[in-house]
């Protein structure tokens, strides 16, 4: 059985596990508060051009949406997202049990268009009945979004631009970051993207991490008592070294981007494949994810072999699949594939 269902089935990239090795046995402060984890703060600071940047390290990528969304809204704000976001599907209504709404608008390809999120905050606005309703307080994408595509610098600048005319920040979710900056069709470097959001993270759990996630204010504009907030969530570990460790490891040397570069040049053979067997793509993506359409009858006998994700029905007798690669997937898991395909 070979695993193509998601990008977070291994474990840790060796030289982040080693660190771990190595560091196991000394005794550091907790929640943080470490100098691993201060190193690592401070290597991202640089790579992301910030060095102002605020730095936090939490435990997984929906801790994550609902910390920072939970911590920069208002009580009668909500979070503005694409149909496809993945704080709108599949993190199981975390925002809302915070006690803030998703809105969602449409998207295409898993991207909001700048034009249509402008278009809805007049909108919001216009309405004079707007004061008996949620409000929007925040725009929420995903780079890569939760289809693989990726926005532009120019897109990425116009939904800024929406948001600052409004006073709302742009929070931009980097679960799979190293992979959108990795791609050949990125137009988008660390440092510009820093430049046009007001919140990012940066994406351990699938990336490259036993576990974690960098939460970056790039201009130290973190919301009051932020930690409170993370602590209050679950997200704050008492051995925040075990996050601060890694980070540190995959910002040094530019490992980071070096295993999200073999990611995505595997799935280009991954695409390859699926052009040579004649599979019909759902969506061609430029990152780690592929979508294709599969007759359901085959798919009981993929799955004997071969893990891979639903993603939606096609139609009464085909079925869209996501295959996912990660920064460990080998040419011997493709050829394993391609004999089940």
């Amino acid at each position: 059985m070979v695993s193509f269902a998601n990008d977070y089935a291994e474990g840790a990239h060796p030289q982040v596990l080693a660190r771990l090795a190595e560091t196991n046995l000394e005794q550091l402060p907790g929640y943080g508060t470490d100098r691993y984890s201060a190193s690592a703060a401070e290597k991202i600071r640089a790579a992301c051009g910030c060095p102002a940047a605020d730095v936090y390290f939490l435990a997984g990528g929906t801790q994550t949406n609902l910390v920072v969304i939970s911590a920069m809204l208002r009580g009668y704000q909500g979070v503005v997202a694409a149909e496809t976001g993945h704080v709108s599907l599949h993190e199981a209504g975390a925002v809302e049990a915070s006690g803030h709404k998703v809105l969602t608008i449409p998207g295409r390809e898993g991207k909001l268009d700048p034009a249509a999120v402008r278009a809805y905050l007049e909108a919001f606005y216009a309405d004079e009945n707007h004061a008996h309703m949620v409000f929007p307080g925040m725009v929420y994408i995903s780079y890569p979004t939760e289809y693989g595509t990726l926005y532009t610098r120019t897109e990425l600048a116009a939904l800024h631009e929406a948001c600052g005319a409004y006073g709302i920040p742009l929070f931009i979710d980097g679960a799979r970051l190293g992979y959108g900056l990795a791609s050949p069709a990125a137009d988008v470097t660390l440092e510009a993207l820093a430049a046009l959001c007001d919140v990012f993270y940066i994406g351990g759990t699938k990336v490259g991490a036993l576990l974690g996630e960098a939460v970056v204010f790039p201009r130290g504009n973190t919301p009051p008592q932020f930690l409170t907030t993370v602590k209050q969530r679950g997200a704050l570990l008492a051995k925040g070294r075990a996050v601060g460790v890694q980070f540190d490891a995959l910002f040094t040397d530019g490992l980071y981007l070096q295993i999200s570069r073999h990611a995505v040049e595997t799935a280009e053979a991954l695409k390859a494949l699926l052009h040579r067997k004649g599979i019909p793509f759902f969506l061609e993506s430029p990152t780690n994810q592929q979508f294709v359409i599969l007759e359901d009858a085959r798919l009981a006998e993929l799955a004997q072999h071969v893990s891979y994700s639903f993603w939606e029905k096609y139609d009464d007798t085909h079925t869209v699949v996501r295959l996912a690669v990660s920064w460990a997937t080998t040419a011997e898991q493709l050829a394993e594939l391609e004999k089940w395909l």
